[in-house]
């Protein structure tokens, strides 16, 4: 399982130059999830991660408990996504490279029904309230779980579980039923 993040965080603090590497790591993934929640597009996002990774390293003396490095480093992450949004005034689509692969070389009409379905899903996804769309990418493409959810946007748990289940539905109203039928 390796060292944990209060670990991880006082051997950056010495001036081990291969924890942060380690904390890079462990929180890249997550950390594009959150900026992908917010932004909706890959190279925001990563610009956006690359910012609050510099950012941690910067203020990293500052973080009262290291324990908690994931919720404090990934709700940077967020806070940045979001200025970059207002900022900008940001409002692309998700580009489709940015959801899992959903294409095979066995079935070609599978596939083709499944772009289509990618394609659409990925406008269902702008149509819904940025809180919503970051949980159903943290939840659903990240693979987080809901107390992750929740304790990175500091809402309760069962909050998350709603929104999560609201947004389902309004995703599930927005693509064609019988597209889904077609894809089980």
């Amino acid at each position: 399982m390796g060292p944990s993040d209060a670990e991880v965080v006082e051997r950056c603090r010495d001036g081990d130059p291969v924890a942060f590497e380690r904390l890079v790591r462990r929180y890249a993934g997550r950390a594009q999830a959150v900026a992908m929640g917010v932004l909706a597009d890959s190279d925001e996002a990563a610009d956006v991660c690359q910012d609050a990774f510099v950012t941690a390293l910067e203020r990293l003396d500052g973080l009262a408990d290291p324990a908690k490095f994931g919720s404090w480093f990934l709700s940077s992450v967020r806070n940045k996504a979001i200025d970059v949004r207002r900022s900008a005034r940001f409002r692309k689509q998700v580009a489709l490279d940015d959801l899992r692969p959903m294409v095979s070389d066995d079935e070609p009409a599978r596939d083709a029904n499944r772009a289509q379905l990618r394609t659409r899903l990925v406008a269902a996804l702008q149509t819904l309230p940025d809180r919503e769309r970051e949980i159903v990418i943290l939840h659903d493409v990240e693979g987080l779980k809901h107390r992750e959810i929740a304790e990175h946007l500091k809402t309760p748990e069962g909050t998350v579980r709603y929104l999560l289940s609201r947004a389902r539905g309004l995703l599930r109203e927005r693509l064609d039923p019988e597209l889904l039928r077609d894809l089980t």
